[in-house]
Order: structure tokens, then sequence, then C-alpha cells
């Protein structure tokens, strides 16, 4: 069975977490979560209030990783996700993680994010020329790093599959799937 990462940490947003963790598998992947230590993460989630002008952040689920970034052997794993929420602020300063998604970026293995997500793509340097999308308080983010910012729900440029937030899950995973499926056929092939 093909691996696929998916990478949390503290304040890793609950929907952008959970809904790939179960889809993926759908289609006979092993999902191993990876966080910064092999421990238990606190999920959070994000609510619109309209009131204020950012999202409201509560408690979500605790949820565990299966490998802390330092233990990931990246050749072994088919493809990467990253959630969002607030997470990818601290956790895109781990150069264990940056390998990874480094890795995943030259072997041009199928990789997802959403939302805040994109900080840890532009930390690594693997959006430099490439078209994305992502909640729009990080679109300095993208673009200050080379990426090219469009506003849709979901963009797919080469081995990356961007989308805002988890308002767009369906069409993200959808289109990531394809990336995923087509990754595992041409494996077997070969």
């Amino acid at each position: 069975m093909e691996k696929v990462l998916l990478v949390i940490g503290d304040a890793a947003e609950v929907t952008d977490t959970l809904y790939p963790y179960y889809r993926i598998p759908e289609d006979g992947y092993e999902m191993v979560v990876a966080g910064p230590e092999k421990r238990v993460y606190h999920l959070v989630q994000h609510d619109g209030h309209p009131d204020w002008d950012i999202t409201i952040e509560s408690r979500g689920y605790n949820f565990a990783a299966d490998i802390a970034f330092c233990d990931i052997v990246p050749e072994q794993y088919l493809g990467l996700v990253i959630s969002g929420g607030r997470a990818p602020e601290y956790i895109r300063y781990d150069e264990h993680l940056m390998a990874v998604v480094r890795h995943f970026a030259r072997s041009g293995k199928p990789i997802a994010s959403v939302c805040h997500g994109i900080e840890i793509l532009a930390k690594a340097d693997v959006i430099r020329g490439k078209r994305v999308t992502t909640v729009a308080k990080c679109r300095f983010d993208a673009e200050v790093c080379g990426a090219t910012y469009v506003d849709a729900p979901v963009v797919v440029d080469g081995n990356l599959v961007t989308a805002r937030t988890f308002h767009d899950n369906t069409q993200w995973m959808g289109e990531y799937m394809k990336l995923l499926n087509a990754a595992r056929d041409a494996e077997c092939r070969s």
C-alpha cells in the first residue's frame, strides 16, 4: 500500500486535516500523520463572525502524529498533504520538514496544500514561478516568494495542488486524487 504524509502541528485546522485524512484512504492509500514530534496535537476550528474581520478560532479535536519530521524517509511516501490553520506559522522553521518538502518538489511527487499551508511551501522555496492559491491573507507569502497568486478554489501547477480554505476541500482533494492516482499508476507500470 502506498503511503501519503499528512503534515500537522498544534493549531492545524480541523477540517483541513480531517478531510484529506479520511478521503485519501478511500482510494487505497495509507495515511501517515507527521508532526514536529511523535505526540498528540491540538487541532482548532475556524469560523467566521459577522462582526469580526478575521476568523474566530476555537479548540477542535486532539490528533496524534504517527511520526516526527526528523524520522521521515521521504522516499517511502508517494504524496504529501499540508494542512492549514496556524500550525504552518511555526512548523515552517523545522529544517527536517523543509528537507521533506523539497524532496517532494524535486521528485515531482504530488503535493497538496490548503490555506496557511502555503507558508510551508513558501519557506521551502518550492513555489517560485508557480501558480498557486491560498487564503487571501496569505497572498503576500506566496507572491513575495515568487509565486503567482490566483483567486480560485483550487489551482494545479505541475505536481502542486493548492486550495484557499476548507470550503474548497471537495475540489482540492478531487484534483489531488487525480495526481496521486496517476503517480501510483505510473509507479506500478515502472
